[in-house]
């Protein structure tokens, strides 16, 4: 199976696996009269869209580049993030505007008992899916499909809230009636709705960075750069150093310099051996590296990189 049908594929689990959590949430949460419930189906219908958006980008991304688009689809993975981020976010607002409802008009819950055991069904869930999710997309680097795995890990924790919170209530009828915690079931939403906008704020960042074509992490720039100084003495330096990400495809570009008088099938075959041990680091990288003779000019900016540079 190749890289962009394992994507594929897992996409797919995640979408069928979100529509059983949506409707069985739903179902209970309405049944019991439990915001809590219902807030955590809203979350997994947030889910359960991002995971179809993060299917459509996955296949999307995976198309060879085109004359339309000659870097690729790559960045349709970044769009879908973005995407999602905003859909949790309005689907947060609307879960705390709920839960202020629920404190203002309180009333109590049937069968809190189901309330937590659909949560412990739901918790269980989504780690295998999330665990699956991350594994893919770690071995893939597809942000769609960690930004979806991302979604389902947070709806672990907040499924294990809300079965604390339910089972607050549930020993609360069986042992202290007395006692009035009805409150429960709302502030145990709202911590849903507060961990659900953390998500979605990491999210945004980590999508949109790649939009607007950041810089490469330095720990991966420090990486390309060790091969030029270590790998290649017949470089004199180089200059204008440039990276970004599109999806998954990285894109490094830059000037390297070399001595005036280097025949031009060596300095071919240097830049063919560059670009092959970059896309050794990161597979499917995109390198464009330009040979330019070595005038010594030295000035500040060149002398930056240079790997000659002339003793005191």
């Amino acid at each position: 199976m190749d890289t962009n049908q394992l994507k594929f594929r897992v996409a797919l689990i995640s979408v069928a696996s979100n529509t059983l959590l949506v409707g069985v949430k739903l179902m209970i949460g309405l049944s019991i009269g439990s915001v809590a419930v219902i807030s955590e189906a809203a979350h997994s219908a947030m889910d359960l869209v991002a995971a179809f958006i993060a299917f459509l980008a996955v296949r999307a991304s995976g198309k060879p580049a085109d004359s339309d688009h000659p870097f690729g689809h790559g960045k349709f993975e970044n769009i879908s993030g973005a995407i999602e981020a905003l859909l949790i976010f309005g689907a947060a607002i609307w879960i705390i505007w709920e839960a202020i409802g629920k404190l203002l008009h309180p009333s109590a819950l049937e069968a809190p008992a189901l309330g937590a055991a659909v949560m412990a069904l739901s918790a269980v869930v989504n780690i295998a899916v999330s665990s699956l999710l991350f594994r893919v997309g770690k071995a893939t680097d597809s942000i769609a499909l960690k930004a979806d795995a991302w979604h389902l890990r947070t709806d672990v924790y907040t499924s294990l809230g809300v079965m604390a919170g339910m089972a607050v209530l549930w020993c609360h009828d069986r042992w202290f009636p007395g006692i009035d915690l009805h409150w429960v079931d709302p502030v145990a939403a709202m911590l849903v709705a507060l961990l659900i906008l953390r998500a979605a704020w990491e999210l945004t960042l980590q999508s949109v960075r790649d939009l607007l074509d950041v810089r490469l992490p330095p720990d991966e720039e420090e990486r390309i750069k060790e091969v030029l100084r270590q790998r290649h003495p017949e470089l004199m330096g180089y200059h204008k150093f440039k990276t970004r990400k599109s999806g998954a495809t990285r894109f490094v570009e830059f000037h390297a310099l070399v001595a005036p008088d280097m025949p031009v099938n060596e300095s071919h075959r240097i830049n063919h051996d560059i670009a092959e041990e970059i896309r050794a680091l990161f597979p499917g990288t995109h390198v464009m590296v330009h040979i330019e003779p070595c005038e010594k000019n030295c000035d500040p900016t060149c002398l930056e990189t240079c790997l000659r540079k002339p003793a005191d």
